[in-house]
């Protein structure tokens, strides 16, 4: 009976006829390849952009963090000398005494020595960057400088310091310690009737 259906014109299903899916144009597997070749360039091209900026912000993250961390290193050897430098400043009020109180000829060779000593720890101090202020005759700052005494005096400008107590140390714009002076003021009119 299966014959019986090829006469009459009836297809078979497993008859090599052409069905509408087989009418398109055939694909080319050469140019499927390339095509899919270009997808994966395509990935690949904007993968490799990604890994390169995602490397452009780790290398400025790291240059970032590695500025912040010498910064930090300097503050704390600043820190470090600063802390130095202040544990020195009453080691050298002391050398700065002694040499004051013994000037009798019998001192002058231990003198010498103290003279030696005290200018080298001034010198070491300068070299890690304190400043010794000594203000005599320039104008009162109270930034850099703490009055001890007023002196009335007609002779020179008000604020101008007469004399200096004890020195103040400076170390990089930081006062360590303030110099504390004596400083002129213009005599008021009830003081010149107290005379």
């Amino acid at each position: 009976m299966g014959n019986d259906s090829k006469k009459n014109g009836e297809i078979s299903p497993d008859s090599n006829v052409n069905t509408a899916a087989d009418s398109s144009p055939e694909v080319n597997p050469v140019e499927a390849e390339y095509a899919n070749a270009d997808a994966d360039v395509g990935k690949l091209a904007k993968d490799l952009e990604d890994l390169r900026q995602t490397l452009l912000r780790r290398q400025a993250d790291f240059d970032n963090y590695r500025k912040r961390v010498e910064k930090e290193r300097s503050e704390d050897s600043r820190r470090t000398t600063a802390r130095l430098i202040e544990a020195l400043i009453p080691v050298i009020d002391s050398f700065d005494q002694a040499l004051a109180l013994h000037r009798e000829p019998e001192y002058a060779n231990y003198r010498k020595g103290f003279e030696l000593i005290h200018k080298q720890l001034l010198d070491n101090i300068a070299k890690l960057g304190a400043e010794r202020v000594e203000p005599v005759g320039a104008k009162f700052d109270p930034h850099l400088h703490q009055a001890m005494d007023r002196t009335e005096s007609s002779e020179k400008d008000e604020g101008t310091i007469l004399q200096v107590f004890q020195p103040g140390y400076v170390f990089h714009g930081r006062v360590l310690r303030p110099a504390m002076v004596r400083v002129a003021v213009h005599p008021t009119a009830a003081s010149k009737t107290a005379n």
